[in-house]
């Protein structure tokens, strides 16, 4: 209910309404929780990558555009906040300049490849970003002196974000630490800007968006600037991708080629879309959910099934905690199989 006073949108489907919830309620309470380390950054990590992946379905879902630059956006704000923090000290105007400036850049870039790009067909604006983004990467690797190179950047942060800041002993037996202060930033920033992309699909500009993704010829004739919207919505996922860049280094305290330019994180993306289903920004809370969780613990219990399973002639071999990504790859083509729309779509047709 809330979500639909916010942005006008419902889930549509009771499930998925009842799932969308309970990884509210997961994300909003993880620490206390599943308390440990490993487990409240996985959350973290859900938090930044369910905005990042939201800012690309803007594109690709909604506006039919096809790039893969996002990685390049989500680098620039990652070092914003990295380079404004070595230069202006670990102070919260160094995170808000080095966010804003990240986000401009971001939206910057945007604007220059969308000018010169948009008018040309889909599979070579696609060429154009993947060029500009490998550049970039390239860039960024043999800048050394101001970036770090390879070896990146570390940064300090404000220390009430830090486990050295307490404001208190213990809460249902978690610390009261700038960590957990920490992660609830990440958390609601990345709810706000989440509910953002959420209003912006369901406004009528998000309307246009969609018309001119059925069928832009169609939406120049009666009177869309076509090319306008599309520029204006490559430049807002550029800049929320960028936000999700800086809550990216605040969160890890370090950058570096490897953990923000990478094309893997492009890949991730892609396959949260896919898997979550394009077009419905819900999509991006499930596929971010699952393929994280899977990347982070599928592993540990594939380890745990072939040791159950020991003594049984091939399931050990199968089951074996080095073949996990071979694993992972069999459930996206099953999860692509058995929901070609999603598994957001998939739910909304079965209501």
């Amino acid at each position: 209910m809330l979500v639909k006073l916010l942005s006008g949108d419902s889930p549509r489907s009771p499930l998925l309404a009842l799932i969308l919830l309970a990884i509210l309620i997961a994300l909003a309470f993880a620490p206390f929780l599943f308390p440990g380390i490993r487990s409240v950054d996985t959350a973290a990590r859900i938090c930044i990558f369910i905005v990042l992946v939201a800012s690309y379905d803007l594109l690709l879902g909604y506006t039919g555009i096809v790039s893969f630059a996002h990685t390049m956006f989500f680098g620039m704000g990652a070092y914003g906040v990295a380079l404004a923090s070595v230069h202006m000290g670990r102070g919260f105007d160094a995170l808000a300049v080095g966010t804003l400036a990240g986000a401009a850049l971001a939206a910057v870039f945007a604007f220059l490849i969308a000018l010169f790009s948009l008018r040309v067909r889909a599979i070579f604006f696609a060429m154009i970003t993947l060029a500009v983004a490998s550049a970039v990467a390239v860039l960024v690797s043999q800048l050394s002196q101001i970036t770090g190179g390879e070896d990146g950047l570390t940064f300090l942060i404000p220390r009430e974000l830090t486990p050295a800041f307490r404001f208190g002993d213990e809460l249902f037996g978690v610390r009261l630490n700038g960590k957990l202060l920490n992660y609830y930033l990440v958390f609601l920033a990345s709810l706000a800007l989440f509910l953002l992309l959420l209003r912006i699909v369901n406004s009528p500009f998000g309307r246009v968006l969609q018309a001119i993704r059925e069928n832009d010829f169609r939406a120049e004739s009666i009177g869309y600037r076509v090319v306008a919207y599309r520029t204006t919505a490559t430049c807002i996922s550029a800049a929320v991708a960028a936000f999700a860049g800086a809550l990216y280094a605040v969160w890890i305290r370090y950058v570096g080629p490897d953990a923000v330019l990478s094309f893997d994180i492009m890949l991730d993306i892609l396959l949260m879309v896919v898997i979550g289903g394009m077009g419905t920004m819900y999509g991006a809370v499930i596929g971010a959910v699952l393929l994280l969780i899977a990347q982070n613990y599928l592993q540990e219990l594939m380890g745990l099934g072939a040791g159950a399973f020991e003594g049984v002639p091939i399931l050990p071999e199968l089951l074996s905690a080095d073949r996990w990504l071979l694993w992972l790859g069999i459930l996206f083509v099953l999860s692509v199989y058995f929901f070609p729309t999603g598994i957001v779509g998939r739910l909304r047709q079965g209501r």
